[in-house]
């Protein structure tokens, strides 16, 4: 069994030789890399490396978009006991500044032309940083490529066939593997330090429990710079998984059709996205077809809860299901590739009933729960440990309690060495041995855990009530007109929300309405659309107490965007820049 990353790089070199351990897409179709070329190209980058003086407890920056040479690199840099800092490729140059200085890194490696000018903007303010290497071919005198650093590398490799190796096991458990940057929803992104334990010890419990093999393929469309993508990819090449890179987000849909894989890991946007596509489709059909739809719900949810429970089911339930399948979840199923095995669904929560859904339909799809801090996964469902709702029980070896305040403590192999240079801050979440979470939640009477909301975003009204936002936001975005929502009411009497509609579904609405208008922009500030977007709320939250029910909304004209800096590069929305950007819309909404 394998110790550290590098161990766990040269156990699959050893043990699945494939033709496809990767696959990416060049000049419009997937080309594979075997298992023999990803050994090559790891070696002599690392040895390329150590010779330009990459040595053991230095740090790389990796500035580059998702695909092999990205995992490549990694590997190299991990292999030579150095320690990988990656980044987003959406970061502006001042924050790839602040993160190069805080985290003193020596080299900084891009795949790109318009990432390596965002870093020589800032390079001479970075005296430091001893080389910049490039995944292509550059004519500055001043940046190494991978490949002429590969060439060096293979020549030492000649000379010393087992100098990688020796290397390689050099490197020992507690050693720091990785410094990852909080995506900074709540203030200054901090170094999360990372060992090499830290990550085997979620790597060999999430392959038991879900048991995937050289027989799989994986679909990678997260940026590898979440911590969630790239553990989970480290788990996926331990046990010989094959790894399709997706193009971009905008290409899932086609990507999944081409490489017709077997898990995929996402965040729950991508799941309310493609439910909403679904359900439009529907509603648009005929009424047969409608009618025919909503009976094969009602079957695969009544079988699916069964075999959830292992009960036995019926012959007559069985060919309902068998016609239910072929009338509907069949066609459904081949917009996936036909063959998913199971998604995994992390970093925010899954509304309950998109995950019912996709599992009537016969799509399994797994909610966890983690932090950048925990490396990630603390918690996630699994197989015959399911409950919609939850985030699945604690994983094997991690430790879950709820404090007094509700707070979320945790303590395992798999938390944090600390924050990066910031040993105040580290003492802060760290009590008795406990790491306080920063979520607030609760273990159901199965042990499930149950979140609530982030702890820092609970509203507190005026009137004294605590109103935990995401779950209200969650039920709200279930409406075909509502794309997205921030619940907002801080300090105030009452909630509102700012809302972003489906375009598509007001100008429908306007049309159906005989609502006039010349520009779609219009109908964001139209009486009739407000009023109907406040009905659809009610509708959609009946249940809720009354100082939990939004009373006013505004409609935006615009999703939020990672560009202005209102949400992560895994989608999750900046409640502290949203609020100080729409101050005065959000002011309005509570003006006599």
């Amino acid at each position: 069994m394998f110790e550290t990353l590098p161990q766990l790089i040269l156990n699959t070199f050893r043990n699945f030789h494939k033709d496809d351990q990767m696959l990416s897409k060049k000049n419009k179709k997937y080309v594979p890399i075997s298992t023999a070329e990803l050994e090559d190209r790891v070696v002599s980058l690392a040895l390329g490396l150590k010779k330009l003086g990459m040595q053991p407890g230095y740090k790389l920056m990796l500035l580059a978009e998702n695909g092999p040479d990205w995992i490549i690199a990694d590997f190299a840099i991990l292999c030579l006991g150095g320690i990988t800092v990656p980044v987003y490729t959406s970061l502006t140059p001042e924050q790839i500044k602040y993160i190069a200085a805080d985290a003193d890194v020596s080299f900084i490696a891009c795949s790109h032309k318009h990432l390596l000018a965002k870093v020589k903007s800032v390079l001479p303010e970075l005296p430091h940083v001893q080389g910049v290497i490039s995944f292509y071919k550059s004519d500055d005198p001043e940046v190494h490529s991978a490949e002429a650093l590969q060439a060096e590398g293979r020549k030492i490799s000649q000379a010393d066939p087992q100098l990688f190796e020796r290397q390689a096991m050099s490197v020992k458990p507690d050693d720091l593997a990785s410094i990852i940057y909080t995506s900074g929803t709540t203030g200054i992104p901090k170094g999360v330090m990372l060992t090499h334990a830290n990550f085997i010890s979620n790597i060999n419990t999430l392959a038991k429990l879900y048991p995937y093999s050289d027989k799989h393929r994986l679909l990678s469309f997260l940026p590898l710079s979440h911590v969630l993508e790239r553990m989970c990819t480290f788990s996926f090449i331990s046990r010989g998984v094959t790894i399709a890179y997706a193009e971009n987000v905008g290409t899932i849909a086609k990507n999944l059709i081409e490489v017709k894989p077997h898990i995929m890991v996402s965040v729950p946007r991508v799941f309310e996205k493609i439910y909403a596509r679904i359900m439009d489709s529907i509603l648009k059909s005929s009424p047969l077809k409608r009618k025919i739809f909503f009976w094969a719900m009602e079957v695969g949810k009544v079988y699916g809860s069964k075999k959830l429970v292992k009960e036995r089911i019926p012959i007559s339930l069985k060919i309902k299901h068998a016609l239910a399948h072929k009338l509907v979840f069949s066609t459904i199923l081949e917009k996936t590739g036909g063959q998913i095995w199971f998604f995994v669904s992390g970093g925010a929560p899954l509304p309950k009933d998109i995950g019912e859904f996709f599992h009537a339909v016969g799509l399994n799809v797994f909610e966890g729960y983690g932090l950048t801090e925990t490396s990630p996964v603390l918690a996630c469902n699994y197989f015959d440990h399911v409950k919609f709702g939850t985030v699945g029980p604690p994983l094997p070896g991690v430790e879950i309690k709820i404090a007094e305040d509700g707070e979320i403590l945790a303590k395992g192999p798999n938390i944090m060495k600390g924050y990066y240079n910031k040993e105040a801050e580290t003492r802060e979440v760290f009590s008795d041995g406990w790491f306080h979470t920063g979520d607030i939640g609760y273990l159901d009477e199965d042990g499930f855990l149950v979140i609530t909301d982030r702890k820092k975003d609970i509203i507190i009204t005026t009137g004294g009530k605590n109103i935990a936002p995401q779950q209200i936001e969650n039920l709200i975005k279930s409406s075909p007109y509502i794309d997205n929502a921030v619940v907002v009411g801080a300090d105030r009497k009452f909630i509102s929300a700012l809302i972003i509609p489906n375009f598509d579904k007001l100008r429908e609405y306007a049309a159906f309405s005989n609502i006039e208008y010349r520009e779609p922009l219009e109908l964001t500030k139209n009486a009739d659309i407000i009023n109907m977007i406040r009905t659809e709320i009610n509708r959609l939250t009946p249940h809720l107490a009354s100082y939990e029910r939004v009373k006013r909304v505004s409609i935006l004209e615009r999703d939020f965007e990672e560009s202005e800096g209102e949400i992560t590069p895994t989608m999750k929305i900046k409640r502290n820049i949203i609020e100080k950007k729409y101050a005065s819309l959000i002011n309005s909404m509570y003006s006599e």
